[in-house]
């Protein structure tokens, strides 16, 4: 009989048969999303970027066939209980500090995400077959009781996908719109082909940016994650602490983190150097999927006109072109991307609220949210660097679920 339970680390996880617990976990992954595998989860374990102390305290919740951790694994939520709202990119610190006026503590709360991310995929982990459906009905069943039996405040669903984000809404969450830029690809032969898509001033401005890289002597460097060595791996790791510095921000990414990344799922790597003078100068971190890009960390150490777009943009849209990826996300915000061929998006979370007034408060101005958003989406299409009958296969808005 199926059965939901809550284990306080991958390493609990007992697979059944032959099978090792990354690929039982792993087979779950509708479209090998990167961030939910096995691997990332369990690197964040090891190096202690989730636990107690940073406030992120796993409480995965699994469905296995036989009973509590018994038979075949059937499902799983990354679940964790947080003691704050940073690493989330989706942000209720304003949802926070009403409940802090009124006399009411926020946290803990409960998360299902994978942390530091803030791309789509899936957060219900599925066994595919006949039985999706009822695992993914007991998934948000557990996760619910487990906020009930707890006591938190609320729990939080960040950056759903379509599908799971219609089932947390039948189950009487609150749906969130967001927004940020992605690239998409109907089947460029090349960067140039993606370039005539545009206007002629929009692609003048583009080229003229990679002019100004390559007349600076700068060497571009897009290398598969079971190329990178260990000294290279440090390199980055340098560059991502460079603008933590100087952007004040938290690292929540230890070196470890990229080194065992590095070992245990290169497949799912790039990483892209800028080279001057035979000297790395610039770097960023990209992760993919069966169909997408995701563009995570960067950083640089010399400041060169427009390199950050060849290392974050140009770089990444050639390798995908290359390899056929379809979708290439380039992190949260950033209203620059536009001009360089990244369409408004909807991203989704879902959420519930103990506090039924304060619940009922939120639901309002989520429904107010959402139409200041699909506003702001509008304008910004009509400020589209593509002509005006490019093909591309979605306008990036859509209808959602």
């Amino acid at each position: 009989m199926m059965h939901v339970s809550t284990i306080g680390s991958l390493t609990e996880l007992n697979p059944a048969g032959n099978h090792s617990a990354a690929k039982e976990w792993n087979r779950l992954i509708e479209g090998d999303n990167p961030f939910v595998r096995y691997e990332f989860l369990a690197a964040l374990e090891r190096t202690g970027c989730v636990n107690g102390k940073t406030g992120w305290t796993p409480q995965y919740l699994v469905v296995h066939a036989d009973g509590p951790g018994q038979g075949k694994l059937l499902g799983a939520v990354p679940l964790y209980l947080k003691y704050h709202s940073y690493g989330e990119y989706v942000f209720d610190w304003a949802w926070a500090n009403a409940y802090a006026r009124a006399g009411y503590e926020y946290y803990p709360k409960l998360v299902a995400a994978a942390p530091f991310t803030p791309a789509t995929g899936p957060r219900l982990l599925l066994a595919s077959g006949r039985d999706e459906e009822k695992i993914a009905d007991l998934l948000i069943q557990g996760a619910l009781a487990a906020a009930q039996n707890t006591r938190v405040s609320s729990l939080h669903w960040l950056f759903t996908n379509d599908a799971d984000t219609r089932r947390l809404e039948a189950h009487g969450m609150m749906r969130r719109v967001g927004c940020q830029f992605h690239w998409l690809n109907p089947g460029y032969r090349d960067f140039e082909d993606f370039l005539s898509s545009f206007t002629a001033h929009k692609r003048k401005k583009i080229k003229r940016e990679r002019r100004y890289v390559a007349e600076a002597g700068i060497v571009m460097e897009a290398l598969p994650g079971a190329a990178v060595t260990s000294a290279q791996w440090d390199i980055f790791y340098e560059f991502y602490h460079a603008t933590i510095r100087a952007h004040g921000a938290i690292p929540y990414l230890t070196r470890d983190f990229f080194h065992i990344l590095g070992n245990t799922m290169p497949d799912k790597l790039l990483l892209v150097f800028a080279r001057h003078d035979k000297n790395y100068v610039a770097g960023a971190i990209y992760f993919r999927s069966n169909d997408a890009l995701y563009g995570r960390y960067w950083g640089s150490l010399k400041d060169f006109h427009s390199l950050h777009f060849e290392t974050c943009y140009y770089t990444a849209i050639e390798y995908c072109i290359a390899h056929g990826l379809k979708r290439f996300e380039a992190g949260a915000q950033g209203e620059h991307k536009l001009a360089r061929g990244f369409v408004p998006t909807v991203t989704y979370s879902a959420h519930w609220l103990r506090h039924p007034q304060f619940s009922r408060a939120v639901a309002d101005f989520l429904a107010r949210e959402q139409n200041g958003i699909e506003y702001y989406m509008d304008e910004l299409n009509e400020h589209s660097p593509f002509k005006k009958h490019a093909n591309l296969e979605t306008s990036g808005t859509g209808t959602g679920p």
